[in-house]
Order: structure tokens, then sequence, then C-alpha cells
């Protein structure tokens, strides 16, 4: 199992919209995080800043993100949710959310 954090921002005047849309996130979303090996996600806010969090529990986290993201019903919900985001500046090349490095860990 591997954990991942990523960060962005959440645009002011969409902050309410993006909170009510997550308390329903659409079955056939979740679903497909399930199929991807994504386990334990949580999105976190402060301050304008998003925080995600999820492990994962594959063995191809890049082939099981790549099915994520070609997944009509994702793209769908993507289209829906990305406009409330706005990225960081500072992400890699191809990222939406920045990737964060994880410097402790306690179980």
């Amino acid at each position: 199992m591997k954990r991942f954090g990523s960060l962005i921002r959440v645009r002011p005047e969409r902050l309410e919209e993006y909170k009510a849309c997550h308390v329903a996130v659409w079955p056939e979303v979740l679903d497909l995080m399930r199929r991807c090996h994504m386990r334990n996600f949580s999105i976190y806010h402060k301050d304008g800043f998003l925080f995600s969090y999820y492990e994962y529990t594959g063995e191809d986290h890049a082939a099981d993100m790549a099915r994520l993201a070609a997944d009509p019903k994702n793209q769908e919900w993507w289209a829906y949710v990305m406009p409330m985001q706005a990225p960081l500046e500072t992400r890699q090349p191809g990222e939406w959310w920045a990737s964060m490095e994880e410097v402790f860990h306690m179980d």
C-alpha cells in the first residue's frame, strides 16, 4: 500500500458548491476509484486550499490512474468539478492536483 497526498486551491466563490457536490459524489465515480485500487480517499479544506489523501493498494499506479482518467463518467465528473479548482503554479507538468512529498508517517 502506498499513500498519496496532493494539493490544489478551490475558487473562493465556488467553495460551497464544491463542498455540496462532494456530499453526493456520483456512485459510478466512487466505484471506479475502488476498482482502480484507491482506498481511504479524503479531501480537506483550509484557507482556500484542498488537500487530498488516498491509499493505493494496486500494483500499477500509472495504469490505474490512466484507466481512471479515460473513463467517460469520470471525465464528466472532472468537467463538473475542475472549474471550481485553481491548480498551483508549482505543480509538475501534467499534474492538476500538485503531488506532495510524504515527510513523516506513523502507524
